[in-house]
């Protein structure tokens, strides 16, 4: 803690010093923030991470993530505690679900900031972050609810800072500071997601370190204060849920870290070229932007060379990384992005003082690039993304937060965040192990947190009767079933929805309604039984 103390203390008073570093902020995250609040959370990931956020903070269960009321141990909990912590303090609104997103990409840019300030210049800096908070693809992922960003920004600032601290002992000046940033950022960067928070920025050094004949800096990396340190932010929360769960360590560093990267049968299968087009065409205008770094003016070649091949084999070796597996999602190739930006900032500051109609050009892109991040949420926002946010609407004026809710064939992730509510949905689907372990999806998700804990399993994931017994019983009173679905059911085929949007419609049932227990087949025993 003495470490950490520091480190904070000393982080202020650098603030103070710097307080253009302060503003740097302080703008990133007024941008960031812009039309975060506009549009309702998508499913399924936002809705997801989320929806199990906000039950942490319902349930005041701060150790073991939950799903439905079931552990929920796909991912570390640092997003969730981030996401909760928003929350609490703004209360479940969309922008406080973003929160974690929007912060982390404010700290990547202040980050970016900091660093090439001190690298390549106060100028070069500020060009820098503005080129980083303008790409499209990083302005949507800092407004998006899941841990892609928090870790992208945890993977860059290690290596920026692991890269300082390495500039530093080759040049005989203390670095301390800078390897303990380095260690608590792998640390929050494992917490976040896994092992790709320390492989990445560990890969990144070593090949540079390598690429520059630096072998006796790459040791002196390896800081045992800095791996203690480490270790106490990151060793409690897995010992905590491996003590809980006997199963965790072989389902989330087997299952969920290893075969995912390497197996198949998993969501989103690309091709091994799929990030090619995803930097190309989601960080326009700047990726045109990014040639000029492939051959730099003269004035830029000969500037730090270490610090330019640091940069190619940052992007070099994230690429490859996420090409490999077959599963690709765009928000992987988030750690890319920082090297992007300062390589552009590198190859076309010096053009400035020579060439006014690169300004100029530099300027039109700023605005274009602006106008895409705008549109771009604007858009997205008006296309109405799949969410429960006008069912819970519709449902909210009669909806006491212990109500008991059964989706059938279905779960909505974030409709428990729109109601408020405090108590885990029942789910009937077919249940039948070999299929569900075909397809990656709700059902696998709800399914395996299942089985952490099996007996409220049972309570939660129901087959047909027991969906029954639940209605006849009087624990559910509302139902949320996509209509053509409904007609399965004569209680709910013979009766008028509570509410409708699109697809799917809700019932709410009375328990005291005779009519609609006969409809059921409940009888005093329980649900009747056909001969």
């Amino acid at each position: 803690m003495t470490l950490l103390s520091s480190l904070v203390a000393a982080w202020v008073a650098d603030t103070r010093k710097n307080r253009p570093a302060l503003n740097v902020f302080l703008i990133a995250l007024a941008w960031l923030s812009c039309l975060a609040w506009m549009r309702p959370l998508a499913l399924p990931d936002e809705g997801r991470y989320v929806g199990v956020a906000w039950e942490m903070l319902a349930s005041r269960d701060f150790v073991t993530p939950t799903l439905d009321g079931m552990p929920f141990l796909h991912k570390p909990p640092l997003f969730y505690w981030l996401t909760a912590l928003f929350l609490h303090i703004v209360g479940p609104h969309e922008i406080a679900a973003r929160g974690a997103s929007i912060l982390a990409a404010s700290a990547a840019v202040v980050a970016v900031y900091l660093t090439v300030s001190r690298w390549l210049g106060e100028r070069c800096a500020r060009i820098a972050a503005l080129v980083l908070a303008t790409q499209p693809l990083f302005f949507a992922a800092a407004q998006y609810a899941n841990m892609d960003m928090l870790v992208a920004a945890c993977i860059s600032i290690a290596i920026l800072l692991g890269a300082a601290a390495a500039i530093r002992f080759e040049a005989a000046v203390a670095n301390r500071r800078e390897l303990a940033g380095m260690y608590v950022a792998l640390a929050l960067g494992v917490l976040t997601k896994g092992l790709i928070g320390l492989v990445i920025p560990a890969t990144v050094l070593f090949l540079w370190l390598g690429f520059v004949g630096q072998w006796r800096t790459l040791r002196s990396l390896f800081w045992l204060p800095g791996v203690m340190t480490a270790a106490v932010i990151v060793v409690p929360w897995f010992a905590a849920t491996q003590w809980t769960h006997a199963e965790f360590f072989d389902y989330f560093f087997v299952v969920q870290q290893f075969r995912r990267f390497v197996g198949s049968g998993y969501n989103n299968v690309q091709p091994i070229w799929f990030y090619v087009p995803v930097l190309l065409v989601l960080t326009v205008p700047w990726s045109g932007w990014l040639l000029t770094a492939v051959r730099p003016p003269r004035e830029a070649r000969g500037a730090k060379p270490a610090v330019v091949s640091l940069m190619w084999i940052w992007v070099g070796t994230v690429f490859v990384f996420f090409s490999i597996p077959q599963s690709k999602l765009i928000g992987y190739i988030l750690p890319a992005l920082v090297p992007m930006a300062i390589l552009v900032a590198h190859a076309v500051t010096p053009r400035f003082s020579r060439s006014g109609s690169a300004l100029k050009w530099f300027r039109l892109s700023l605005g274009a690039a602006a106008s895409v991040c705008i549109g771009a949420a604007v858009g997205f926002a008006l296309a109405h993304p799949k969410s429960s946010r006008a069912l819970a609407a519709a449902m909210a004026g009669e909806f006491a937060p212990g109500d008991g809710v059964l989706f059938v064939d279905d779960y909505s992730y974030d409709l428990a965040f729109y109601l408020r509510a405090t108590v885990p949905a029942f789910v009937n689907t077919d249940w039948n192990p070999a299929e569900i372990q075909r397809h990656d999806n709700w059902r696998k998700e709800l399914a395996d947190a299942g089985a952490f804990a099996p007996t409220r399993a049972r309570e939660r994931l129901l087959d047909e009767t027991q969906m029954l017994q639940a209605v006849c019983d009087g624990r559910i009173r509302w139902v949320i079933v996509k209509v053509d679905r409904s007609r399965s059911y004569p209680f709910l085929a013979q009766t008028l929805p509570f509410a409708r949007d699109g697809e799917k419609a809700v019932w709410k049932l009375d328990k005291f309604d005779l009519a609609l227990r006969k409809l059921a087949g409940c009888e005093a025993g329980g649900v009747k039984r056909s001969p």
